[in-house]
């Protein structure tokens, strides 16, 4: 079988998306705080809803960069036809 190897910058590229992903998870939790005026203990009692809520971000931005990647690929097979 054949090895699957990740480059380095691959892997640092993913964990600073799903970072990003995680970050915008808390400033939504630290948003509803404010709005709807809860506790701020909020913040950590919720930790797992919030880290399923980046898990979700996450996976929707591979959804995403695995369409245009897919389009980008249909495009380009169509450039080589002509």
């Amino acid at each position: 079988m054949k090895d699957i190897v990740i480059s380095a910058k691959r892997q640092k590229t993913e964990i600073i998306l799903f970072c990003v992903c995680l970050l915008l998870a808390v400033l939504l939790n630290v948003y509803a705080i404010i709005a709807y005026q809860t506790e701020w203990s909020e913040l950590w009692t919720q930790l797992l809803w919030v880290l399923f809520i980046g898990c979700i971000l996450y996976g929707i931005t591979v959804v995403v960069r695995l369409m245009v990647y897919g389009i980008r690929c249909g495009v380009s097979s169509k450039k080589k036809e002509k």
